[in-house]
């Protein structure tokens, strides 16, 4: 992200407070605002605060607190002044914006029926999460995700939240859909949730995803993996943090419809992966024949191991 991307967030009248959080753009991971406190800036996975002034701080300053009428403001810019287009997506509690970035948003819940979420309204907290593509973060680990038949294995990333895995899965989609020195460019289908991974505004993706690859953006995983593989016929099938029995079975379904996987789960590790009761036995059955697991280091994230289908580090 740029500067002038970031101050792009914002309305004009709150730009001068966060020109000094933009010279750190290309660094920010979220920003969030909370009614009442200040806001906080994630930089290099670290918090700092906004004072009154603008200034980056270690600990919350006195008389900086956001206010409800400052995250309406906000909340109404970054939808364009049109709450009404996004309204299917503030249901959700989250919302696309251009250039991929995801808005998270919580406050007064509105019910129908006594279960169904009909609308959020008093919004009084929101987390913007900067989307920060990383191409060719997975050139290193093409090597061994590849047959000796060029077709990519069926591949599972672990990683504990906020390790880059989005960022890993996003580049393995652009190296299988574009082609390598490994395997030809091969068709992919990316069932986009949470539209974090293509980071489709409009329905275009703002993320290089290659030339190959076909999006549905929204959609629940377990509905879009079969909608994907009636509609699209992909080769691969991406699709992001797998957690129920439904979209495990989901992926069981598209494996035997001849589609190579891909996907990302939380977890610290193999082992904590194979003690979730919907994964036993998915690891039994090896589906999976790649195991990337990814972790943090002294603030960085990077490659922790990767593991064949028997569990064996390679």
């Amino acid at each position: 992200m740029r500067r002038e991307e970031m101050l792009a967030l914002f309305p004009e009248r709150m730009r001068d407070r966060w020109k000094k959080a933009a010279d750190h753009a290309g660094r920010v991971q979220e920003i969030r605002m909370r009614a009442g406190h200040p806001a906080a800036v994630r930089i290099d996975r670290r918090e700092k605060f906004v004072d009154a002034g603008g200034e980056l701080v270690d600990r919350p300053p006195e008389n900086a607190d956001c206010t409800p009428e400052e995250i309406s403001l906000l909340v109404r810019h970054l939808c364009q002044y049109s709450i009404y287009a996004y309204a299917d997506e503030i249901r959700q509690g989250f919302m696309t914006i251009q250039g991929g970035h995801r808005v998270g948003l919580a406050g007064q819940v509105i019910l129908e029926d006594g279960h169904r979420i009909r609308n959020l309204k008093y919004i009084c907290y929101l987390n913007i999460r900067i989307a920060h593509q990383v191409i060719g973060v997975s050139d290193a680990v093409l090597p061994v995700l590849y047959g000796v038949d060029g077709s990519p294995y069926n591949t599972l990333l672990i990683s504990p939240p906020g390790c880059g895995k989005t960022t890993m899965l996003r580049d393995l989609v652009r190296n299988f859909s574009n082609g390598s020195r490994y395997g030809h460019g091969l068709n992919v289908g990316v069932v986009d949730e949470r539209s974090e991974i293509a980071g489709s505004y409009m329905g275009v993706a703002q993320n290089d995803v290659g030339i190959r690859t076909d999006i549905l953006d929204g959609c629940p995983k377990r509905e879009g993996m079969m909608m994907m593989v009636r509609s699209m016929a992909p080769q691969v099938l991406a699709v992001d943090e797998l957690g129920t029995e439904g979209d495990i079975q989901a992926v069981r379904t598209a494996s035997r419809c001849g589609c190579r996987l891909i996907a990302t789960i939380h977890g610290s590790s193999l082992e904590e992966v194979k003690n979730k009761n919907y994964m036993r036995n998915v690891i039994s059955e090896k589906l999976f024949q790649r195991y990337l697991v990814l972790t943090a280091r002294d603030g960085r994230c990077g490659v922790e191991g990767i593991y064949d289908g028997d569990g064996n580090r390679m």
